[in-house]
């Protein structure tokens, strides 16, 4: 039996045979530190708990909400683009509340891609940035994750060599996974290029809030011209720790903006009401929560860098998202990032995303993310240093380890 058109397009998904292993492991009694998914462990503020009960409570609030997302809540998320970023948006025309960034980016890939349409994204990315359009029927061009000249040189020459012209390019910093980070400098110069050339910009901007140098990460709409060219999308999940509750935000370029809304009135009556209204609450309540979640979250980073490094393992020091992208050991590298995986599942008791999964210029990588708390990244990095202390020994009939250094 054949399988369908759409699903043929997607790679089998590399996570999910980390996570069976990661199973396997847990079944048989082990006690797995799992690093592997960016899946906030801290509690949501109160604040916005409360509002969700008393909301819950109201007559109506059960029934069907709004695809868009309701006025209050498109209200709060312009009031903080105005406060964080200096940016006016009309909450009308200008903002969308979607479910999560991932569903507003699938969409809008739905919206804007016509059949062998060519997108520009980097690779290593979140997987959404590519298999989105791909889903969509789109094609995709990869252009380095890493700012700088090269990353405008790739976009020279995709523009230059593609066939049919690329329609639109993704950006993502702070990055998923790589965890670097953009200035305003380099949006003006993406915003300047979409325009010479025609093309759209999807920012995803899911970790603005989560900094560690006193440096707030940039909105790609404070760039001249950005509304012309482009939509941003954020999420509550980080920031608020709200990764259940689904609320992320499109805003931007009004053209963009219609076309996912349009798209989502067909598929979607958006999220919860009293979900919303609960958003809603977040934006709109005190700032100290998120700072408070940003120092927990440099607390483990410090605490990562300076163990998972006098164990064998160096990890360099991110300066943004809740990630470490870390170069697989040189002796391991030969085995590729899912196979070490693995590995670290089944020797360590640590769990850990394969770069690979990010896209094949991620494979000598492994991303950790910052997900439980200092005991515990301390409890795996002893785990680790004990299995590479003794590697050589016990996996020997994996890989020629002496070999590869």
């Amino acid at each position: 039996m054949t399988e369908f058109h759409s699903v043929r397009r997607l790679p089998p998904y590399v996570f999910e045979q980390v996570n069976r292993v990661k199973a396997a492991a847990r079944k048989a009694g082990a006690d797995i530190i799992d690093l592997g998914m960016g899946n906030p462990d801290l509690p949501t503020p109160e604040h916005i708990n409360a509002k969700l009960i008393e909301a819950v409570t109201k007559p109506r609030t059960n029934r069907y909400s709004t695809s868009k997302g309701i006025p209050g809540l498109r209200k709060a998320q312009a009031a903080y683009y105005a406060r964080r970023f200096g940016v006016k948006l009309d909450p009308d025309t200008q903002v969308v509340a979607t479910l999560g960034s991932k569903e507003g980016f699938a969409n809008m890939a739905q919206a804007i891609t016509a059949p062998g349409d060519v997108v520009l994204a980097p690779n290593p990315s979140y997987p959404i940035h590519a298999f989105g359009f791909l889903m969509a029927g789109g094609v995709i061009r990869n252009v380095p994750a890493t700012p700088g000249p090269d990353y405008f040189r790739a976009l020279e020459r995709a523009v230059m060599h593609s066939i049919p012209k690329p329609i639109a390019i993704i950006t993502c910093y702070p990055s998923n996974p790589t965890a670097e980070v953009a200035d305003l400098d380099f949006y003006k110069d993406v915003v300047r290029f979409a325009k010479q050339h025609d093309l759209f910009v999807l920012s995803d901007l899911a970790y603005s809030e989560i900094y560690f140098d006193d440096n707030p990460p940039p909105s790609i709409l404070q760039a001249p011209g950005a509304f012309d060219v482009a939509v941003e999308f954020t999420s509550l999940s980080k920031t608020y720790s709200m990764p259940g509750w689904r609320v992320g935000f499109a805003v931007g370029n009004e053209r963009l903006i219609a076309a996912l809304a349009r798209v989502k009135s067909y598929l979607d009556y958006g999220a919860y009401t009293p979900i919303q209204v609960a958003a809603s609450a977040a934006l709109n309540g005190p700032d100290d929560c998120i700072a408070e979640a940003r120092e927990i979250y440099k607390r483990r980073r410090d605490v990562m860098v300076d163990s998972f490094g006098r164990a064998g393992f160096p990890v360099p020091s991110p300066r943004a998202s809740m990630f470490a992208w870390a170069p697989i050991p040189e002796k391991f590298r030969p085995l590729g990032s899912l196979e070490f995986s693995k590995l670290l599942v089944e020797k360590a008791s640590v769990a850990v995303a394969p770069g690979i999964g990010f896209g094949e210029h991620g494979d000598e990588f492994v991303r950790i993310a910052l997900v439980e708390n200092e005991h515990r990244i301390r409890q795996a990095a002893r785990s680790i240093r004990r299995f590479l202390e003794t590697a050589d020994e016990t996996l020997h009939n994996v890989v020629p380890l002496a070999a590869a250094r």
